[in-house]
């Protein structure tokens, strides 16, 4: 008798979870996965010398895996300025892979990226592992965020005058996307 009622319990157990897990499956519409592309725009301020003021332009291939989560592929152009006094401006294009997660309401998203910037101005032939965190807020149509880029393998100029390796810049960018 035992027996029979725990094999009862357990199969009604079963089926409840079964109706659940349906009733949810039907709640939550499937999410349509895609490709979405964006242009930004970007300023900021790097955190060693000689290195100043920075601008930017970039192209972002974005592909959402599910509403959450997308991955992204960004590349563009960077150009980071320096007194004339300490040398020649820095410009090179990152090539960046990264995750994007969105973390309240669809639209507040942490990101991380990391690449290789590639420098391509004043015969400067280096080219640096690139490492960007980030925090932002995307509309259908529009994408604001604020990131830290480290450039590890670029010139710096200590703060005791000897050479050093390394610098970081603080950014912000602007951004129109739209689904592809």
């Amino acid at each position: 008798m035992k027996t029979t009622k725990k094999f009862t319990a357990a199969i009604l157990f079963t089926l409840a979870l079964f109706t659940f897990n349906g009733a949810k499956a039907q709640e939550t519409p499937k999410y349509d996965q895609g490709f979405r592309l964006g242009f930004g725009l970007s300023g900021g301020y790097a955190t060693e010398d000689p290195y100043k003021a920075a601008v930017g332009g970039d192209v972002r291939l974005q592909y959402d895996l599910t509403k959450r989560y997308s991955i992204t592929l960004t590349t563009g152009y960077n150009h980071i300025f320096v007194s004339e006094s300490d040398g020649k401006d820095l410009g090179f294009i990152p090539v960046k892979a990264g995750l994007k997660a969105f973390i309240w309401n669809d639209q507040f998203y942490l990101t991380g990226e990391a690449g290789a910037a590639f420098s391509v101005a004043n015969n400067y032939n280096q080219t640096s592992l690139l490492l960007a965190p980030g925090i932002g807020y995307a509309t259908k149509y529009i994408d604001i965020s604020a990131r830290y880029e480290h450039y590890s393998d670029f010139k710096t100029i200590n703060n005791d005058g000897t050479p050093g390796q390394g610098f970081g810049q603080v950014a912000l960018r602007l951004a129109y996307g739209f689904k592809l």
